[in-house]
């Protein structure tokens, strides 16, 4: 990827992302000239004086659908030829770690965030390349499950977590399998044990011992995975 990666997000809350967005490993991502973050109030493209940005939808029913004109106008402001241009949505393809280094090859990814009863359908008919979920359940709005994608998207790209390809190696999902236990010191701890086998220096018989570990938690935890 040259240059950094440059990362849109499009919604009516544009304050949900401040904080977020300015702490921890984002925060030191966007100063190492990594990623450049925009947030983007979608009510700065409504068309009247109260910013309104829904209406009520055509056929009937509870409550009220993001109208297309604000989200086409800002989409259309901000597009480059490359972007990649993401619903949250919970109908989208469910999100996971392979989508997240697809996501981190990316030049431009611009996340669209809707709120109330859903977007217009020709806003993603038109415009969206990508859909995607972060899970079987229902916000708000489309800010936090995007910031779960962003921090996702963002860590893997190169140099920010420091290590290199070595930082994300062994991470659950990356092959597939959760990630194997993890310990530290002290050695002994309120008559719990470390393994003796991380303190024999052996690494072979730690590999083993950690595919073994990441196997057998996967096999209980997330069978799923293994089919």
């Amino acid at each position: 990827m040259d240059g950094p990666l440059l990362i849109d997000v499009l919604t009516v809350f544009p304050g949900m992302l401040r904080g977020f967005l300015e702490e921890s490993m984002l925060k030191r991502a966007a100063q190492q000239g990594a990623v450049v973050f925009r947030t983007v109030d979608l009510r700065d493209f409504a068309h009247d004086a109260r910013r309104t940005a829904d209406d009520r939808p055509y056929g009937g029913g509870p409550g009220m659908i993001m109208t297309p004109e604000p989200w086409f106008e800002a989409i259309e402001a901000v597009r480059t030829p490359e972007a990649r241009v993401v619903l949250m949505t919970p109908s989208g393809k469910t999100f996971r770690q392979a989508e997240a280094r697809r996501l981190a090859r990316a030049k431009h990814l611009i996340f669209v965030c809707g709120h109330y009863e859903g977007i217009d359908e020709r806003v993603r008919e038109k415009l969206v390349t990508d859909e995607l979920s972060i899970g079987d359940y229902v916000l708000t709005n489309g800010v936090l499950p995007a910031a779960v994608v962003v921090d996702a998207v963002v860590r893997l790209l190169p140099g920010v977590l420091g290590g290199g390809a070595e930082a994300t190696r062994d991470e659950s999902f990356t092959e597939d399998l959760l990630e194997y236990p993890q310990y530290t010191r002290p050695a002994v701890y309120r008559g719990m044990a470390v393994p003796a086998v991380l303190q024999s220096g052996n690494h072979a018989n730690v590999d083993a011992w950690r595919a073994g570990q990441a196997l057998d938690r996967t096999a209980r935890r997330r069978p799923d995975l293994l089919k």
